[in-house]
Order: C-alpha cells, then structure tokens, then sequence
C-alpha cells in the first residue's frame, strides 16, 4: 500500500526534456496542498526553476502557507478578467454615478495597463509602477483610480482568489490642497448687489453672513428651510438697520457655531431659533459686508 504524502509535504526531482533535438535540464518541486473534496484526491502544486535551490526555496514558502492556513491556490483568472467579474457582479450596491466613474477608469486606466497581467501574479511594485505612469493626471484622478483598483483587488483577496491586496500601502501622490481666496469686501458688496432682487439673493446672503459649508446650505434647501427659487417667499437681505428675522430650522438640532465672514459674529442653531440680522448700514449705505454683524438669537 503507498504511503499517502501529508498535507503541507513535497518532493524535489530534475528533470531532463528534449525539444528540437536539444536537451534541456531543470528541476521540479511538488507540494501537496489539500485533497479534492469531491474525489478525495490530492491536490498538488507544482513549481520549476532552473536550479535545486530555487525550487526549494518555493516548495518550501508554499509549505508553510499550506500549515499555517494562508495557502490559496494560484488563479488563471487576469486583471482585466476579473475586473469584469467585479464590476458586473459586485457593484450593486453603489451609486449609478459612482460605478460610471469606476467604469471609466477600469477601461482608460486600469485594463489597459494591467489587465493582461495574471491576478496571482500581480506585485506591489507593478501596481507601484502603474500608479507612477498615472503622472499627467491630476492627484486627485490618480488616487480615484487607485481608490478603484484597490476595491477590484480587495474583493479578490475576500473571495480568497489571491492571499493579500498588492495594493496595498502604495505611495500616492499627495492630494491638491488649493489656497483659499476669500471675497474682499469689495468683492462682496458687488456680489450683494447682483443679487438683489433675484431668486438667489437669500440663499447668497445666507451663504456669505452664516460661514455654512455648501453641504449645510444644500441641507437647509433639502428641508425647504432656503427657497432660492422664491426670493419674495423669505427674505434675507442685509437691512440697513434694525435687523430683520431669518428662519432657520423648526426641526430640533444640537446646537451649532458657525463663524460669519471675516470671523465676525457666530450662527447657534437650536429648535425654534431664528438668526437675526444686527446690520448697522449695508452694501446699498456704502458699509462694507464685513461689518454685518450676526448672532442668534430666540
């Protein structure tokens, strides 16, 4: 009866073939990796090199990751294959705008760079490369295509197609960090101006004498507390004196700060609060904005 060979354990012979007359001589490395669990039969690897030592060298590393739980068996599948895979099954879940996006970077960017590289043999250093040849992109490009490869790969190594992400800890270009350039009170006085009496001039207003971000402004458009589209509906104008009151929010919120322009006066938010607009002279009394002074009050 033959001995069975034990998971994890491996053979080393050399080999000597003819082709066109030639000889030639290499050396064959053997390890078994598991069993079939439908037919029971062993399931083993193989591996060449020119010398003893270097396929033992590979036996041996597939040995380890045989008893040590982390061996995954080598796929045919390339990059370009699976990316297709990827983006055909497993991109339900995300935004129609977002998978265009991913779309539009596997077929300009990612395929035709690595897609005929095997999965199982795509390196750190070749994603590195690829990474490095996205230069005349802008940093921001380079790190959304980055940011699309890493999933692709990342649900490979979860479907254990390929033992890690090669993508890993890639150096990236460093993100695109504009100055900022506020309005002067010029500028402002004139974009006030412009403004005025049109659909946009409260959500302008708003914008320049409250400090929100654009996220905060489109909330309060999203819950109807702004109508850009209905300047007569709410006003809020920089009054020339007296102030005059801008609702909010009716809905309960934590409380708030925001810094007004040039870092005059503060926003609070809480439920039921309006802003008060403590104008003393406006753009239209030839003040600068700047001296717009707002704070909430209830």
């Amino acid at each position: 009866m033959s001995r069975k060979n034990a998971k994890g354990s491996g053979t080393i012979r050399k080999k000597t073939v003819t082709r066109n007359g030639k000889e030639y001589t290499y050396w064959e490395a053997r390890v078994t990796t598991g069993r079939d669990p439908g037919t029971g039969k062993q399931i083993q690897r193989s591996f060449t090199g020119k010398t003893q030592k270097e396929v033992r060298e590979k036996m041996q590393e597939a040995a380890v990751a045989v008893n040590e739980g982390t061996y995954t068996a080598p796929q045919r599948l390339t990059v370009g294959q699976w990316a297709d895979i990827w983006q055909r099954d497993y991109t339900g879940g995300l935004k129609p705008a977002t998978v265009a996006v991913y779309r539009n970077n596997l077929n300009n960017h990612i395929k035709p760079a690595l897609g005929a590289v095997r999965l199982a043999d795509l390196h750190p250093h070749t994603v590195q490369s690829f990474i490095n040849g996205l230069a005349p992109l802008s940093p921001s490009s380079i790190r959304l295509a980055y940011k699309n490869l890493h999933a692709v790969l990342q649900k490979a190594v979860e479907l254990e197609y390929i033992p890690r992400n090669p993508a890993d800890r890639c150096v990236l270009p460093k993100a695109e960090q504009e100055e900022i350039k506020p309005l002067d009170d010029q500028q402002m006085a004139a974009l006030l101006a412009a403004a005025k009496d049109t659909k946009m001039e409260q959500f302008i207003t708003v914008a320049l004498f409250t400090g929100l971000r654009i996220s905060e402004l489109l909330g309060l458009l999203g819950r109807g507390r702004l109508h850009p589209w209905d300047a007569h509906r709410q006003q809020a104008a920089c009054p020339p004196q007296g102030g005059e009151h801008l609702p909010v929010s009716k809905e309960r919120q934590a409380p708030h700060d925001h810094p007004g322009p040039g870092g005059h006066g503060r926003i609070e938010k809480t439920e039921g609060q309006t802003v008060r607009n403590a104008v003393k002279g406006g753009a239209d009394m030839g003040q600068s904005p700047r001296s717009c002074v707002h704070r909430g009050s209830r």
